[in-house]
């Protein structure tokens, strides 16, 4: 083992990680059971805004002030959805639960770039499998604990098996998607999925659960979105759009100083306006 790395600090490493996964995978599905799956999706997806300023905090990556601007916007969205229902403690409590979720996840993701860095495909592969080992010899005393202590009810007959499949499928292969597909392809791309995921889930819920999105739910809803794009901006947008205006103006003076030249058209030979030559350049 390599000098100044020791086996309690590398349980402990892995420990930390899997705790964190366990917490933030048990918070998500829990809250299913309250709130819409689109609200519950749309809450998950300020994860990329609490990244963005834990990685300001930990890993002093560059300020910019549009994405603080973008916290506060999916923040607005997040009381919006928490009061969506009035001053109900049920939905303002699975909220709170769903934002934790996403707060853990965060926290997983800065600190495995803090920890791991930038890794290989086995790089990535041998991290996960150690973390699902731990977490399947560490973690089963907690399903006892909420068994016997009622908060969790396992009836084995009642449990639909085949949904539950197939749900852990999807869950796994979205997992598997999330965590190495990084080394194929550009993170923003793996991240945009979450953002298509909202609309199609609102999809699926207006058509089969005939759930309704208005007042403070859709507010919350398009308020979080927006942040979610916002948060995505490269860090010198301002840059971009600055170039693309000054395009644009350069492109419009071009085209009014044609205008109002009218035929007359620049020889290039000659430098000097000829009225022998129409816009394109012919000869008349």
């Amino acid at each position: 083992m390599e000098k100044g790395f020791t086996a309690l600090q590398f349980f402990t490493r892995c420990g930390s990680f899997c705790v964190l996964w366990v917490f933030a995978n048990y918070l998500l599905i829990h809250t299913l059971r309250k709130l819409d799956t689109t609200v519950v999706l749309t809450l998950f997806a300020c994860t990329i805004s609490f990244v963005y300023l834990l990685s300001w905090v930990v890993l002093h990556q560059q300020f910019v002030g549009i994405r603080i601007v973008a916290v506060i916007i999916c923040a607005t969205g997040i009381a919006l959805l928490a009061y969506m229902d009035g001053v109900n403690s049920k939905t303002l409590a699975s909220v709170i639960l769903t934002t934790g979720a996403a707060t853990f996840t965060a926290i997983y993701k800065v600190f495995y770039k803090r920890t791991i860095g930038y890794t290989t495909f086995a790089q990535t592969a041998l991290f996960f499998t150690l973390v699902g080992f731990l977490n399947a010899f560490l973690m089963w005393p907690m399903v006892l604990l909420l068994y016997f202590t009622g908060v969790e009810t396992l009836s084995w007959n009642h449990i639909p098996w085949l949904t539950l499949s197939g749900a852990a499928t999807l869950n796994l292969t979205a997992n598997l998607l999330g965590n190495f597909g990084v080394t194929w392809t550009y993170e923003i791309f793996l991240t945009l999925g979450l953002f298509v995921a909202i609309p199609i889930s609102a999809v699926i819920d207006a058509s089969v659960y005939d759930v309704q999105f208005k007042q403070m739910k859709l507010g919350g809803i398009l308020l979080i979105m927006f942040g979610f794009l916002v948060v995505l901006l490269p860090d010198n947008w301002n840059q971009y759009l600055a170039d693309i205006l000054r395009s644009r103006l350069a492109k419009w003076k071009r085209h009014e100083q044609m205008k109002k030249n009218g035929s007359r058209v620049q020889d290039t030979t000659t430098a000097q306006l000829s009225r022998l030559r129409t816009p394109s350049g012919r000869v008349k």
